[in-house]
């Protein structure tokens, strides 16, 4: 069969991509780790191919980078290069990357230290440090393909509000991360780039829809990366790969002028936010951002100034062991029982989660909400190329379209759905978060990924939350299968099917903390008072 207009195009445009790896950046053929080799971690530090100076560079916070970059330890462009480097080694291991711009980085660098050193003084909170952007960030000249080969070749006339936003903080912009199809895929793999894996372990999946942050981030090649999450794109990769990540509510972070997979789709609306390796890293870059007053420029921002919190010694934690949907797999729920130990050790006051049915409730919503429009907008982006549908979108190419009196309806649902889940919360008496899993796994293998609705249900109530590390780990002596296994659903048993001791052994579990709506800092300040419990 002769090749179809989709793949001339994706094989163009990953040669592209390839092509635009600089020579110096591109891997000596007898230095390549071999495709057996699951954990490309440690590879940079193994591999002699990294100078120390590169090492100690990409191995640094983002904050301790910036301290280092305002004292003149390290210039701008010694840190763009040293992570221009390593993000070139993460696509050639990991397949990361949608696009790479390291020369404007370069010299975007160069701008930035001439600036410190004439005037004494940074730009902004984020002088110098390379921020990693989501591909659906648009960049004027550069692709926002989102996956589709249709999207191709078709450059942005405008950056992203986020864009300017981060420029204007003084922050370094070098490369473009990997989604899946439209974004709505908990994994990170569409047609036109292929599949992102996790530099942990290569047989396993590194998340979607922000998998190529998440990929990136974990093996090193950025300090501080920008995702979006509309049923959990953010907290699912952060978790496949043990990083930090934050979920705000809409109105903090400006989404202006982004890409969408479902351009218009408004009855659950996507957010974004920061992943970095540290909780830090996190609560550094949404104070800058915050600090920029998005609303000025974007009338959907609401005019909430950064207001810091003062942790409180005791909290008070509800604590979600299953949904009522789908169990944790044992590593989970082994890490959900663990810390709950420790915050009970530590004197804060832990109750049981009752989740009724307001999960189900919410997760079904959402998946209505997602394809309300029959496929239509996927279905646009595919025709173009003649690009067929992946299997993974099977729900948005068998949908039907709901009418405009249906969809109100459904609005109606999610907006009463909203006031129970509020009512239930209160009923709990001065609750300060809930402590669940962010997802039933550490990770899984590729295309295994199943369940979304420990994260989809905050989606729909829009409610803040963070997904950290719990340094816990799979092992495959002690979270060995459930005999008498009794699912909860089609969806447990999905997960409980997949599970696959031997292939997670040795990978980090991720937890979630959530607060109510708009409640940012205290989320991130609880999650630190979480942490000191470890």
């Amino acid at each position: 069969m002769s090749e179809q207009i989709w793949e001339k195009i994706a094989k163009a445009k990953q040669a592209s991509l390839a092509e635009s790896i600089p020579s110096d950046y591109r891997i000596p053929k007898d230095l390549l780790p071999p495709d057996s080799q699951l954990d490309v971690t440690q590879w940079p530090k193994q591999s002699g191919w990294f100078t120390e100076k590169e090492l100690e560079i990409t191995g640094s916070t983002a904050s301790d980078i910036l301290q280092k970059i305002a004292s003149k330890t390290w210039s701008s462009v010694e840190v763009t290069k040293a992570f221009c480097k390593r993000a070139a080694a993460a696509q050639q291991l990991t397949n990361c990357l949608s696009d790479a711009f390291f020369d404007e980085a370069v010299e975007s660098a160069k701008a930035l230290d001439d600036h410190l050193k004439r005037t004494g003084k940074p730009i902004g909170p984020l002088h110098g440090l390379p921020v990693s952007l989501k591909d659906n960030f648009n960049i004027k000249g550069k692709d926002s393909t989102v996956g589709f080969t249709s999207l191709v070749d078709k450059p942005a006339e405008y950056n992203a509000t986020l864009v300017d936003i981060l420029q204007e903080l003084g922050a370094v912009r070098y490369c473009k991360t990997n989604v899946p199809t439209a974004m709505m895929i908990a994994e990170s793999v569409n047609n036109t780039f292929g599949r992102t894996v996790n530099p942990l372990n290569r047989s396993l999946t590194s998340g979607g829809s922000s998998g190529g942050e998440s990929a990136l981030i974990a093996f090193g090649g950025s300090p501080l990366g920008v995702g979006t999450d509309i049923g959990g794109s953010l907290r699912i990769p952060a978790a496949c790969t043990g990083i930090f990540t934050l979920r705000p509510s809409h109105g903090r972070f400006t989404t202006q002028r982004c890409r969408s997979g479902l351009a218009g789709q408004e009855a659950v609306k996507s957010v974004n936010g920061p992943m970095a390796k540290t909780l830090e890293d996190i609560t550094m870059y949404s104070k800058a951002v915050i600090d920029a007053k998005p609303w000025i420029v974007d009338p959907t921002m609401l005019p909430i100034p950064w207001q810091p919190v003062e942790p409180k010694q005791k909290l008070k934690i509800a604590v979600m062991w299953n949904d009522g949907i789908c169990q944790p797999t044992p590593p989970v729920a082994r890490a959900l029982k663990e810390t709950v130990q420790k915050l009970k050790n530590a004197g804060h006051e832990v109750v049981d989660w009752d989740p009724k049915e307001l999960h189900l409730k919410a997760l079904q919503l959402l998946g209505r909400m997602f394809v309300a429009d029959g496929g239509k907008s996927v279905q646009a982006l595919l025709e173009p190329t003649n690009e067929p549908w992946r299997p993974e979108m099977k729900m948005y190419e068998d949908a039907a379209e709901l009418g405009t009196y249906d969809m109100w309806k459904l609005h109606l649902e999610r907006t009463e759905l909203q006031r129970q889940y509020l009512e239930h919360w209160t009923s709990y008496n001065d609750l300060d978060a809930i402590l669940c899993p962010t997802t039933p796994y550490a990770t899984v293998k590729n295309g295994d990924f199943k369940y979304v609705g420990y994260t989809g249900v905050y989606n729909v109530v829009d409610y803040s939350a963070v997904s950290f590390p719990t340094g816990m780990y799979a092992d495959k002596s002690v979270d060995t299968p459930i005999a008498n296994y009794k699912a909860l659903s089609e969806f447990c048993q999905a997960a409980y099917d997949s599970y696959d001791a031997t292939a997670v052994h040795g990978m980090p579990v991720s937890l979630q903390l959530v607060a109510k709506r708009l409640e940012e800092e205290k989320v991130l300040a609880m999650t630190a008072t979480v942490l000191q419990a470890f």
